[in-house]
């Protein structure tokens, strides 16, 4: 019978869009099991089921049979919730083929793991079944957003709070202190880095460091079973499974949204010679990216790079997205390396691909939150604002810009007697970033963050003016270089009083540019504390106290965490500090914010100004547009240098008085609320910032 080549990706979205959801895998029937596997250029596959205690013996050995479209199926009462197994696939020698019909490999498709005796993995059937108790999705619209990027162990492996048998697992991350301090600081959504199963690379190992991030994914339909609970994990997949889900249902029970981030873009299979687990022992030539030759191309810097350019890979990603968002209930996904996923059969990015428009487009998916990762390593990688509408990406540029303004523009100018820049790309970002995302898309699409899990925490950002990452074993190689940081005078941890006081300032001019900007903030867990990773900037490999979230805090953190609680307090209230849309002048946008700027004289900001690098004082005005409730302008004065400067209020159609709300001139967030009047004088001390509403 002759092969059927793997079909690419049609043209029209349909394709994907149109195939039958979760057919693939184990489905359960009424003459046992069916598994139903996708192989193009096997001339046959095996079902091997296992002894459910000695996960080394093979108790039946089944041929799958081809029933079109390269799927193999064979039914088996074997197959039963419980059952163990593996398959395993031949095919002819030729270029991108990897067969050996001696090696066991895991379902694609599999929604349980187990370890096997000698370091593989099994499949596992799984019920599934869970009682969700009526508790929907909290559906928290985009604009009142603000997501808290955290890692399931290190959020919860010391919280004092929470019972020690529940450290650093799902269950903990559901317990009612966690739960309370997610609340209480106002984020809405929590994105948990990788949760599918993982594995350690062999490299790391050898050093006795771990993959703790989880960027290597063995499946992409279970979750991983080291950060259940250990009773979960004694009792098998099956509760695993339900204890991840139990803390989805008591997180949105809070009013807490999901969402995962998504390794999509490469596997643990690492390159040619790697591991042969799963896809690749089961169709290579059509899983990933490769030339004639069999050679792989690496756009992700992990050894391979799924090919979503065929259909059988793009949908593998589609159905887990499916899954995750319909059996588990999550509510979004944050899709790392995302311009991998995007790049057609040349292994060019368009932001039209098929599987990226199936994406947004699927009504299975209808009212999920969708973040790309814009970029790889491959060539055009670099893709920050060029993903299509209903997508909203992690905004580098944003990133950049504010940490130059606050950061490294102010030892630049401390060297050099003047700033290199003023704030005319700063205030852009500070209104969404019009200048990146369409006015089709709008500032929602961006999603704004100053530090991220992976980089300098942002204590260690004003703290440090290089990374220090020799515990990650490759010499200082690793990491990133340009981290636009600045140390205020000493390198890391000092005694200074004075270096203390202007770095926690530092952090809450950063903070408070964050959560007072156009866009979707997001807050990297423990930031809002001022954690350190002692100037480590990629702590992937270590799973101990450096990356675990101390909460044992010092009263200047204590402070910086009421500066958090204040400005989403603030962010919440004030709807002119969260448009839906880009303003245009002269022009009446619905769900737009109005904006004004002024320069410190009160004054309408001139060209000269915004162009100036001598100018780093700008007044900022919002004002909500009428559908939005309640109706209101705010005023917000940014000052960049380290020399004081008074500001004249400016006059504002409408307005009779400047009630002051926040200022990151204190460690602590004043209480009282002092008054102003236009063509009042504010003093405005070195960098820092004052925030109005204007009633």
């Amino acid at each position: 019978m002759a092969r059927p080549e793997p079909a690419l990706v049609p043209p029209a979205r349909a394709g994907l869009l149109d195939a039958v959801y979760d057919d693939l895998g184990v489905r359960q029937g009424p003459e046992g099991g069916t598994l139903r596997v996708w192989s193009g250029h096997a001339d046959s596959v095996e079902l091997v089921v296992f002894d459910d205690v000695d996960l080394d013996w093979a108790v039946a050995t089944l041929p799958l049979v081809p029933v079109g479209g390269g799927v193999w199926a064979v039914t088996t009462e074997l197959l039963r919730p419980g059952a163990r197994y593996a398959v395993r696939a031949d095919g002819p020698p030729a270029p991108g083929n990897t067969f050996n019909r001696e090696t066991l490999l895991l379902d694609p498709y599999a929604r349980g793991i187990v370890a096997g005796g000698f370091g593989d993995h099994r499949a596992v059937v799984v019920d599934g079944g869970f009682d969700w108790g009526g508790v929907t999705k909290p559906a928290v619209p985009m604009d009142r957003t603000v997501i808290y990027e955290a890692h399931v162990k290190g959020l919860t492996k010391r919280h004092p709070g929470v019972p020690p048998a529940l450290h650093g697992t799902y269950a903990g991350l559901a317990h009612p202190a966690m739960i309370q301090h997610l609340l209480d600081l106002g984020v809405t959504s929590v994105e948990l880095l990788p949760i599918h199963a993982f594995a350690t690379e062999p490299r790391l190992l050898h050093l006795g460091l771990t993959n703790y991030w989880g960027y290597n994914t063995v499946n992409f339909f279970t979750p991983h079973a080291r950060y259940a609970t250990a009773e979960s994990r004694r009792s098998g997949p099956e509760a695993v499974l339900r204890e991840f889900k139990g803390m989805v249902r008591l997180l949105h029970e809070a009013g807490l949204e999901v969402i995962l981030d998504v390794v999509y873009n490469h596997t643990s299979e690492e390159g040619v010679g790697g591991p042969r687990s799963s896809l690749r022992g089961l169709d290579n030539r059509s899983y990933y990216r490769q030339h004639d030759d069999g050679t792989y191309i690496d756009v992700t810097g992990c050894g391979n790079s799924v090919d979503t350019a065929t259909d059988a890979a793009a949908r593998l990603v589609l159905d887990s997205l499916r899954y995750w968002a319909n059996d588990v209930q999550v509510d979004g996904f944050r899709l790392d390396l995302a311009v991998t996923l995007g790049r057609d059969g040349a292994h060019t990015f368009t932001p039209d691909h098929p599987l990226l428009r199936a994406i947004v487009d699927d009504p299975l998916l209808a009212g999920v939150k969708t973040i790309a990762e814009p970029w790889d390593v491959g060539l055009g990688g670099w893709q920050t604002g060029n993903f299509g509408t209903g997508w909203h990406e992690w905004n580098d540029r944003y990133r950049d810009r504010v940490r130059n303004f606050w950061l490294s523009d102010v030892d630049y100018a401390r060297r050099a007697d003047t700033s290199p820049t003023g704030v005319g790309g700063f205030a852009t970002r500070l209104a969404g970033s019009s200048n990146t995302f369409s006015a089709e898309r709008g500032p929602l699409a961006s999603v704004n963050f100053v530090t991220a899990h992976d980089g300098f925490t942002l204590h260690d950002l004003v703290s440090y003016d290089v990374k220090h990452n020799l515990a990650n074993g490759e010499h200082g190689r690793d990491g990133a270089d340009t981290n636009r940081s600045f140390n205020h005078g000493t390198e890391g941890p000092t005694d200074d009083e004075g270096i203390l006081s202007v770095r926690r300032k530092a952090m809450r001019n950063l903070l408070g540019t964050l959560l007072l900007s156009a866009g979707i903030p997001m807050l990297t867990a423990g930031d809002e504390f001022g954690r350190t990773q002692r100037g480590n900037n990629n702590a992937y490999c270590h799973d101990s106290a450096l990356t675990w979230l101390s909460w044992d805090h010092a009263p200047w953190q204590d402070d910086l965490a009421a500066h958090v609680r204040r400005l989403l307090q603030l962010r919440r209230e004030n709807p002119a500090l969260r448009p839906s849309r880009f303003a245009r002048l002269g022009e009446h946008i619905p769900s737009a914010s109005v904006m004004q700027w002024y320069d410190e004289h009160g004054e309408t900001m001139s060209i000269e100004r915004w162009t100036s690098a001598t100018h780093r004082t700008l007044q900022y005005v919002a004002a909500s547009t009428p559908e939005h409730e309640p109706h209101n302008r705010i005023l917000l004065i940014v000052h960049g240098n380290e020399a004081p400067i008074e500001v004249t209020l400016p006059e504002l159609e409408g307005a009779e008085r400047f009630v002051s709300l926040w200022t990151s001139l204190t460690d602590r967030p004043a209480e009282d609320r002092p008054e102003f009047a236009a063509g009042d004088v504010v003093t405005m001390p070195d960098t820092s910032m004052h925030l109005f509403r204007v009633v």
